[in-house]
């Protein structure tokens, strides 16, 4: 197939191209420095060739309290990036199927967080801005599949995690920030000081299963969002301790400092639709997919050991 991929050098994005790659498909890797898609014409280039699926990964944020400080540049940037996708979609590659990632702080928390409440009730005030820019792209899909019947695919997913992570300063996702620091704290003495007081909960789906329930869903679900998580979630002072013990870091003299930016207490999603779909999934376990994540970002400790 000839697929073209938004976001392709992000965390998930270089993952997919791998095993996209390896299955023989025809690649175009999109992303901020070759395609800016905040442009309306960023795209024209690839008008004339037609293309099979559109995996449209591309989005401006960062992890942490990124959120907090730029809910307006996250406002229009975002919506500029999705729109400009969809109109390209819709005029130039109709026959395409689009596979959108949606977001899990999407979700109200205070609602079950199934399918069908996706578009219902407020998503988590620190993260608002930019759920809702996912909420959009996803009614967005739902749209361009009413009035014209293109076909998309919306997946949901927890926290992704596993070896491939960036390590050039930005902020990152909490377990890679955890490895980071507790790394630190070996290597360099430093103290490790964890945010909030360790009993928020977060769930975790390994990169290398995500994918392949990407491509299978890409392959065998129409016109759906389907959340990708892994069923169950663990506290944070459950992750620290079991990195600290792989690094060999004593855990108790692990610091909290409760006055700091902690997001949601807990966010598991429900499964069942994707366990009715894939009923003989069977996912990497923690301590295993977690080991070899701690291993990664070991061999490259030198790009955030100072």
């Amino acid at each position: 197939m000839k697929i073209i991929i938004t976001g392709a050098t992000g965390f998930l994005g270089t993952a997919l191209c791998q095993s996209l790659e390896k299955q023989g498909h025809e690649l175009v890797r999109l992303n901020s420095k070759n395609c800016d898609l905040r442009y309306q014409d960023a795209l024209n280039p690839f008008n004339e060739k037609r293309y099979d699926q559109i995996y449209h990964l591309a989005a401006w944020t960062q992890a942490g309290d990124f959120c907090i400080h730029h809910p307006g540049e996250q406002w229009i940037i975002n919506q500029q990036i999705n729109t400009n996708v969809l109109a390209w979609w819709q005029k130039h590659q109709p026959q395409a199927k689009m596979i959108c990632m949606g977001t899990s702080c999407a979700y109200d928390p205070d609602l079950e967080l199934v399918e069908k409440n996706y578009l219902v009730g407020k998503p988590i005030e620190s993260l608002f801005t930019y759920a809702m820019t996912k909420r959009m792209l996803y009614a967005g899909l739902l749209a361009l599949n009413k009035q014209f019947g293109l076909q998309y695919l919306c997946l949901v997913p927890s926290t992704l995690y596993g070896a491939g992570y960036h390590t050039d300063g930005r902020q990152m996702h909490f377990i890679f920030d955890l490895i980071r620091k507790i790394i630190r704290g070996k290597i360099n003495g430093e103290p490790v000081i964890l945010w909030g007081d360790g009993y928020q909960r977060r769930e975790l789906v390994f990169i290398n299963d995500f994918i392949k329930i990407m491509l299978y869903l890409a392959e065998h679900c129409h016109n759906e969002i389907i959340n990708i998580g892994a069923g169950e979630e663990f506290t944070i002072r459950h992750f620290a301790q079991q990195i600290s013990e792989h690094v060999g870091y004593d855990y108790e003299a692990i610091e909290f400092d409760t006055a700091r930016y902690v997001g949601a207490k807990s966010k598991c999603l429900e499964i069942q639709k994707l366990r009715e779909l894939m009923p003989n999934l069977n996912l990497t376990p923690i301590e295993n997919g977690l080991g070899e994540t701690i291993n990664w970002f070991w061999s490259k400790k030198e790009n955030f050991i100072k």
